[in-house]
């Protein structure tokens, strides 16, 4: 069995489903401190955060590339679905199955053993490395990523390039890299009415009438073009309630939620301006509350998405893909420090489902994978 997979497995092993880290981060660092790498744990309102560094021949003045990604996972679900335990790494078919196998326990450990390759291959290494490792990601993610790079930016440390371990490829290892995420931003509407009987509608008002104008232009709505990176922005509702239950009833209120996925070719100010138009054009009577839970963010072709396709193709014979499809993803805090943020990882058509897995003919070539891009990068 490989160095890699065996981390994996030990990963695995551990049940740190969001936030509880389970000690996992306290085994990387004991991995990483052994190759010279000076660790530092972050702790946040019972999340546990790594910062881990390994200084270049060039010292502060050299490139540093920053693996990223997180120790926490889903829950589970219905452990009797289960073909076998969820945190006991057990193989089947050719695959490795347990909670986090896909995302990212198996791209963590490929972080560390292809650490430790580079290092011991290069041991005057002339950039750096670092390793930023959160509980968080899987949960409010207000107190992982963000609090670290919270920290970094006010000591004035910066990255140079930014590997987050995500499970970005789809059919097969490396068919796609993604260079980029769309921004959330959701939505809570109130819109108010007068309640009353529903045999007397004119000593009423129905707030779910008054909406039904506003929600079917919002629906027809089109937000942008997209870009050369970006589909299109767009909105979708996600909860729409109302009423009290019974049939005789005009409801006194509509709440209606719904979300943005928009694209580097909108702003928020410019989404929430242009929703507040249509509703007040409809004259509503309404509150609306706003949650922006990530900006877009864009690397453009550079060195770093150069050197991991160059490495994908050098190990796998793939193409890959550049793409910004998808949720959001902790790239969001690290773009404010790192003008290049790519994501990378194993296949992820498990991921958060019963039975997660990875098939194993990967776990070598996605490690070897973050070792050439080191070797190209900051030897």
């Amino acid at each position: 069995m490989s160095g890699t997979l065996l981390l994996t497995e030990d990963l695995i092993a551990r049940a740190s489903v969001t936030p509880d880290d389970q000690h996992c981060q306290a085994l990387l660092t004991e991995r990483l401190a052994a190759i010279g790498f000076d660790c530092e744990t972050i702790e946040s309102s019972g999340v546990t955060n790594l910062w881990a560094v390994k200084r270049g021949i060039d010292g502060t003045k050299g490139k540093l590339l920053a693996f990223a990604g997180h120790t926490d996972v889903v829950p589970t679900g219905p452990l009797e679905q289960w073909t076998s335990p969820p945190f006991t790494p057990t193989h089947r078919d050719g695959k490795l199955f347990g909670r986090g196998a896909a995302d990212m326990k198996t791209s963590i450990a490929a972080f560390v053993v292809s650490s430790e390759e580079f290092v011991k291959a290069h041991p005057e290494h002339r950039g750096s490395l670092a390793f930023l490792i959160t509980s968080d990601e899987e949960g409010p993610a207000t107190d992982g990523t963000v609090k670290v790079v919270e920290a970094l930016k006010a000591r004035g440390e910066r990255i140079d390039y930014c590997i987050v371990g995500e499970p970005t490829s789809s059919a097969t290892l490396g068919d796609m890299v993604k260079n980029g995420r769309r921004g959330s931003m959701s939505g809570k509407l109130v819109v108010k009415g007068v309640q009353g009987h529903i045999a007397y509608p004119h000593l009423a008002k129905n707030p779910i009438h008054l909406l039904a104008p506003a929600l079917a232009e919002l629906v027809a709505e089109h937000w942008d073009e997209g870009n050369e990176y970006f589909p299109p922005t767009t909105w979708q509702v996600s909860n729409l309630t109302s009423g009290t239950g019974a049939t005789n009833v005009i409801p006194g209120h509509a709440d209606l939620m719904f979300n943005f996925r928009f694209s580097t070719a909108s702003t928020v100010e410019g989404l929430q301006s242009r929703v507040h138009a249509i509703l007040d054009k409809h004259e509503l009577d309404y509150d609306l509350a706003w949650t922006v839970s990530g900006l877009p963010f864009l690397t453009p072709r550079g060195s770093l998405s150069n050197a991991l396709e160059k490495a994908i193709h050098d190990e796998t014979g793939v193409r890959t893909e550049l793409s910004t499809t998808g949720g959001t993803s902790d790239g969001r805090f690290i773009a404010r420090i790192c003008d290049q943020v790519v994501e990378f990882g194993p296949p992820n058509g498990s991921i958060h489902k019963i039975d997660e897995h990875i098939e194993v003919k990967f776990i070598e070539p996605l490690k070897n994978v973050y070792r050439r891009v080191l070797e190209q990068l900051i030897a």
